[in-house]
């Protein structure tokens, strides 16, 4: 769905508010979706570990509790979701 300029317009006029207010809220909703589903799939790696951070998933291989091998997979993506959730709740705090 592509809108125009012209159709945004017509809309934030229909709900009486400013164009750039419905475009700020319809992110921080965009984002605020966004941050749960990543919350989700870090609290699924960080269960299945038992783990809180990827500093404790990494203490896991050092201590050889687990091996990197099978793991380091979901190490590097709970690294990757860490940082999207860090990055999604500055901007946040910023609207």
């Amino acid at each position: 769905m592509q809108l125009e300029m012209k159709e945004l317009d017509a809309l934030a006029e229909k709900l009486n508010l400013s164009k750039d207010d419905m475009l700020r809220e319809s992110l921080k909703t965009f984002l605020e979706r966004k941050l749960r589903e990543i919350k989700t799939e870090i609290f699924k790696i960080r269960t299945k570990y038992g783990v809180s951070s990827v500093e404790e998933f990494e203490e896991l291989y050092k201590r050889g509790k687990i091996d990197e091998k099978d793991t380091w997979q979901e190490l590097q993506q709970l690294d990757h979701l860490e940082f999207k959730k860090d990055e999604i709740e500055k901007v946040l705090r910023t609207l």
